[in-house]
């Protein structure tokens, strides 16, 4: 082992004075900057532990040496970040979704029962248009076959079916034929309508008898077997009670009356 630089005893010594002189390490802390003796002995103490035939790299005095200082903290990378300023449409959540009925007490009335009940107010409706006709015979009117008495026979009976369905369905709640089949109209909740429904369901009968019926049969596809008048009022019909609802019945002590059906509404 060769003798210690010069330059490197005399880093040592000045280096020793400065620390001494102004008070940082003490003298028995740290003595001068043994490079290589340090490197020498770390090299021979890991020979020895593990064994003199095993090869073993030589460390240099920088990695022997070097400090335990603290762990530089490496810089956070950056996040993004979305701002939603708009909420996504969620059409499922939407309270009426396809304005299906929401309870399972008040179910859809079956086709059979509302077919029954339409071909009773087709027999009304018949009986009226024939008194009608016969009273207007009596009076001296003659009714021709032709093009045109066609167009006006048509015509009045639309207008009788007209004032038939919405007399009785905004006044009374139920069309003659309902009621006496034991139905109702309910609202999708189950509870009686109220008068801008049956409005809007008497717009309906309009709409389904100009299309000559097309809105009658509408419900042989729908899922919800509902016909146009119910999709566009947002009502249907039903074979059982209504839900009680307290702006729909008379609550007085003898209001209701056991075996009559109410057809009141709002």
């Amino acid at each position: 082992m060769g003798a210690e630089p010069e330059w490197r005893s005399e880093v040592s010594r000045r280096l020793e004075q400065y620390r001494t002189r102004r008070g940082l390490v003490a003298p028995d802390l740290q003595s001068g900057l043994p490079f290589r003796r340090a490197a020498e002995s770390q090299v021979a103490v890991t020979q020895s532990e593990r064994g003199a035939d095993q090869p073993i790299e030589r460390s240099t005095g920088r990695s022997i040496g070097r400090p335990m200082g603290r762990a530089v903290a490496r810089p956070r990378q950056s996040e993004r970040v979305e701002i939603c300023v708009q909420p996504e449409l969620d059409f499922s959540a939407a309270a009426h979704e396809r304005a299906r009925p929401q309870t399972a007490l008040v179910p859809v009335a079956s086709l059979a029962e509302r077919l029954r009940a339409s071909a009773i107010d087709a027999i009304f409706l018949v009986i009226t248009c024939a008194g009608f006709a016969g009273l207007f015979r009596s009076l001296g009117g003659e009714i021709a076959i032709s093009k045109m008495d066609a167009l006006v026979c048509a015509a009045v009976i639309y207008l009788f079916y007209a004032l038939y369905q919405c007399l009785f369905t905004t006044l009374a709640g139920a069309t003659p034929g309902m009621q006496l089949r034991g139905l109702s109209i309910v609202r999708l909740d189950g509870t009686l309508p109220d008068t801008a429904q049956l409005l809007w369901r008497s717009f309906g009968y309009l709409l389904s008898g100009a299309t000559l019926s097309f809105g009658f049969f509408w419900a042989l596809w729908d899922e919800d077997r509902f016909t146009w008048q119910d999709r566009i009022s947002q009502t249907y019909v039903t074979a059982v009670e209504p839900l009680s609802d307290s702006g729909s019945f008379d609550l007085r002590p003898g209001g209701l009356h056991p075996g009559r059906r109410t057809f009141a509404h709002k």
